[in-house]
Formats: structure tokens, sequence, C-alpha cells
């Protein structure tokens, strides 16, 4: 009976990671959390100036936000999908995350996705929003194929 009670707390802990989502971009990084599992919300982007302050600003939003999981997503298809995966997971490699689950989740559509939605409800300017909700879609997705509620 106890290997059934802790099994149980151990995979609701598990899913109940505090988790974020970066969207990488050469200008900017759209930035999303959730932090019980359910609800997951867009948060400023980080505007790109070069990829060691980048790297730096999203290591800070981590620790701050104490997440324990970072989806991060790679573009599949597309002509350039060899160059992006290495760029995206090179930066990846530039946040140095030692106790930061890394996974990595298809990408593809979700910044055309995040401005169809956003369509009428803001102006579309340079300044993340879209980045931050294409982040917030990725991390939906990401929830939705590992079986989760989000």
């Amino acid at each position: 009976m106890q290997k059934k009670i802790n099994k149980k707390v151990k995979n609701k802990k598990v899913k109940n990671k505090k988790t974020a989502s970066i969207d990488v971009g050469l200008k900017r990084i759209g930035v999303a959390l959730c932090l019980d599992g359910s609800v997951v919300f867009p948060q400023d982007a980080i505007l790109r100036i070069n990829r060691n302050q980048a790297a730096r600003e999203v290591v800070t939003f981590l620790v701050e936000w104490e997440i324990e999981r970072l989806v991060v997503g790679l573009p599949k298809g597309g002509s350039s999908e060899e160059e992006m995966e290495r760029r995206i997971k090179h930066f990846v490699s530039l946040l140095k995350l030692e106790n930061i689950e890394v996974v990595y989740q298809d990408e593809q559509g979700s910044s055309v996705e995040a401005k169809e939605m956003t369509q009428g409800v803001f102006r579309h300017k340079k300044d993340g929003k879209i980045d931050s909700i294409a982040a917030k879609i990725i991390l939906e997705r990401w929830f939705l194929k590992e079986g989760n509620r989000a």
C-alpha cells in the first residue's frame, strides 16, 4: 500500500513541475510559463541584443520563477531546419542549466498561429508579444503531447 501512495505522489510532483518555454528568435525570445500544470501564461519577451545578454536574461527569468523544466521550441520541416536547430541548441548550451530539465518541442507554425489568434486584439508591433504567445502555444502543445492538462 505504501508503494502505491509514494508512486502517486511522485507522479503528481513530476506533472506539476514549474515549467517555462522559450521561442528563440534572432531578435526576440518569446517566454511563457506554467506554475501549476494547468494554465500557461505568456510573459514579456526578451529583446535580444546579443546571445550572451539574452542567455543571462533567460537564466535570470528561470531562477526568479524557480523553473524546474524548460521546453524549447524547435522548428521541424522547412528549408533551414538544421541550421535553426543548431543555433537554438547552441543558445540553450549557453544557459548552462544544471538543475533544470530541458526538453524540445516542435514549434512549427506557432508564430503564425499566435498572429492569427491575436488579429484585431492588439497591434502587431515588434515588441515580442507575438513571440511570447508563440512560446505559450509551444508549451501548451508539449503539455498535450505529454498527456497533461495545460
